[in-house]
C-alpha cells in the first residue's frame, strides 16, 4: 500500500486515524502509529499543557510518525502551536479555520500540514495555501461537519480531480471494504474516525462506546445547520434540539440548548441523555469494541479482500 501519502508522513500504511476530541489521546495515536498507520491526538479537547503531556507519552510509546489535529478556532491557539514547535511535532492537521492563518507558520518550522474541508472550493484554497495534502470529509463523518452535505462517495473524486496533492478520504469509511472503494474514487489515504472511537485505546467513556455499538443504521442525524453542524446519536438532547428547530427558534436559542461542555458530557463522561453522543454514520456497521491493533490488522485484511475481488467485475 506504499504511496505519495505513505512517503509524505514516513508511514507503512495509508490509514489514518482521525484526530477526535474526547476520544483521540496518545494511547490510542500511538497504538496506530506502531502498527505503521498515522496517528493522530486531537488537540480540540485539551488545555495547552495536557496536549503537551499526551504528546510526551506517545514519544515515549513509539518512535513511528504521528500527528497533532488543532482546530483553528481553539482559544488557545497560539499556546497550542507554541508546543507543537517546542515538541517537534512532525505533522499538523489542521481544521474548522482558514488555513491561510497557520500554514506558512508551520512550514516555515518543517511541519508537514494537512486541512480537512467539506467541497471542492475549500480544497483549491488549501493547496493555494500551500498545504501538503487535504482531507476530504463527506457529510457521513461524526462531529462537526460542513453545511453542503456532500457525500464521500461524490466527493473524493470531485476533489482528487480538482486539486494536485494528495488526497485523504474521510466519512463513511468504517471498513476495508470503503478503503477499497475510496482508493477507486481517487485517494490517496484514508482517515478513519467512528471505527477508532469504538476501541480500547480509545479515551472515550464506556458507555459512549457501548451506545455507538449498539447504534442502527438510522441512529445519527446532521443538526444545528444554522448554528455549528454536528453529526451525532438522536438522544433526549438532539430532541430538544429537534423541537426547537421544527418551530424555527433562532440561533441564540439553538446555541442556549446546546450550551458548554456537552460533548465532553456525551464522549468522556458518558452522559447518553443529555450528552452530545458525536459519531459518524458508520456507526451502524460498528459491532465490537477490539483493540487498535486487532481493528488496523483486520482493515488490513478486509482492504486486501475486497481488492482480489475487484478484478471479478
Amino acid at each position: 500500500m506504499q504511496n505519495r501519502i505513505c512517503d509524505l508522513f514516513n508511514i507503512q500504511h495509508p490509514i489514518i486515524q482521525a484526530g477526535m476530541v474526547w476520544c483521540s489521546g496518545w494511547k490510542l495515536a500511538a497504538a496506530v502509529s506502531q502498527k505503521g498507520g498515522l496517528g493522530i491526538i486531537g488537540a480540540g479537547s485539551m488545555y495547552p499543557e495536557v496536549l503537551r503531556e499526551h504528546i510526551t507519552k506517545l514519544k515515549d510509546a513509539t518512535d513511528k510518525p504521528f500527528a497533532v489535529n488543532v482546530p483553528l478556532l481553539y482559544p488557545d491557539i497560539d499556546k497550542i502551536m507554541q508546543i507543537i514547535e517546542e515538541e517537534k511535532v512532525p505533522i499538523v492537521f489542521t481544521s474548522a479555520g482558514n488555513p491561510a492563518t497557520w500554514t506558512s507558520w508551520l512550514k516555515q518550522r518543517g511541519i508537514t500540514v494537512v486541512h480537512v474541508v467539506p467541497n471542492v472550493k475549500l480544497a483549491l484554497k488549501c493547496e493555494e495555501r500551500g498545504v501538503d495534502a487535504v482531507v476530504c470529509e463527506g457529510f457521513e463523518a461524526g462531529g462537526h461537519n460542513g453545511k453542503d452535505e456532500i457525500t464521500s462517495m461524490c466527493l473524493i473524486p470531485q476533489v482528487a480531480d480538482a486539486v494536485s496533492v494528495p488526497v485523504i478520504a474521510a466519512g463513511g469509511i468504517g471498513d476495508g471494504r470503503a478503503i477499497a472503494a475510496a482508493f477507486v474514487l481517487g485517494a490517496d489515504a484514508v482517515q478513519i474516525g467512528s471505527r477508532f472511537a469504538a476501541t480500547l485505546e480509545s479515551s472515550a467513556h464506556e458507555n459512549f462506546k457501548q451506545a455507538v455499538v449498539g447504534a442502527a443504521d438510522n441512529a445519527t442525524v446532521l443538526t444545528m445547520k444554522n448554528v455549528v453542524p454536528v453529526r451525532l446519536i438522536k438522544n433526549s438532547f438532539y430532541d430538544r434540539i429537534l423541537e426547537a428547530e421544527q418551530r424555527c427558534a433562532d440561533p441564540d436559542e439553538i446555541r442556549a440548548i446546546l450550551g458548554k461542555r456537552r460533548a465532553k458530557a456525551g464522549i468522556f463522561e458518558g452522559d447518553l441523555v443529555e450528552g452530545e453522543l458525536e459519531i459518524g454514520q458508520v456507526s451502524g456497521l460498528i459491532n465490537d469494541i477490539p483493540s487498535a491493533g486487532e481493528l488496523f490488522d483486520r482493515l488490513l485484511e478486509e482492504y486486501r479482500e475486497a481488492s482480489r475481488k475487484l478484478p471479478e467485475f
